[in-house]
């Protein structure tokens, strides 16, 4: 049967059936390194298929983080910390470093916590809008052509993944990934902070193609550029 959360976790990296509670303890070395310094975000491991739909492009700033070991419950759980960061200190000079959130507040956090695990606006599953916002991020610099697509089709056949999963990848691969299918599928604040911050995990911002695509992401999320800074604090 297909699992939307197996294939993200896939994805990004991390393990096949990460709880949040599972990540808390699966990254509890990992966290106090990365919390604080930036880096915390930058795991979506370059053995994940995000690294290898960007083709190496993007394996300097995204490896080594914690992603790599939780998944999309550590993506959950840190767009939904800069979320209540923001809401906690709206009109106040955000400083650029991240807020440090502990092993111990990870573990607590229940799976159902996490903006993912609501469904999206249409009652469809939200881990797809999030995948469908990262192969969209990191087709945006028009890397992925016919020839690079069937390259990739080649590499995502040794992986392992279910027939249904392969579909949906080669699909995303093969079409465009339209912003308002993403946006649009956007149900909570909270999950506006988690489509952004995969999609920002899946882009070089100083490519001027990606950014833009990044920009517009963001004016349709409608994002306060005072949560936009922290959610990218997370990705630097």
């Amino acid at each position: 049967m297909f699992n939307p959360q197996a294939l993200l976790d896939q994805l990004l990296g991390g393990q096949v059936g990460n709880t949040a509670r599972g990540m808390g303890q699966s990254v509890k070395g990992k966290l106090d390194q990365y919390s604080g310094s930036g880096g915390f975000a930058r795991g979506a491991a370059a053995g994940g298929l995000l690294g290898l739909l960007l083709g190496g492009k993007g394996i300097g700033k995204m490896a080594g983080g914690a992603l790599g070991y939780g998944g999309a419950a550590a993506l959950g759980a840190l767009a939904l910390q800069a979320y209540q960061s923001y809401q906690q200190n709206k009109g106040q000079t955000f400083s650029g470093a991240p807020v440090s959130m502990t092993p111990e507040q990870c573990a607590s956090l229940s799976p159902q916590a996490l903006p993912h695990s609501q469904p999206a606006a249409d009652g469809g599953s939200f881990q797809l809008v999030l995948i469908r916002a990262m192969i969209g991020a990191a087709k945006a610099d028009g890397h992925v052509d016919a020839e690079e697509q069937q390259r990739l089709f080649g590499e995502i056949e040794k992986l392992g993944l279910d027939a249904t999963s392969k579909g949906v990848v080669f699909d995303l691969l093969s079409k465009p990934v339209e912003l308002s299918s993403i946006t649009g599928a956007v149900a909570t604040p909270e999950q506006a902070a988690e489509v952004y911050l995969a999609s920002r995990l899946a882009i070089n911002p100083d490519v001027p193609a990606e950014r833009a695509w990044l920009d517009a992401l963001a004016a349709r999320l409608n994002l306060p550029a005072e949560l936009r800074q922290r959610l990218d604090a997370h990705a630097v």
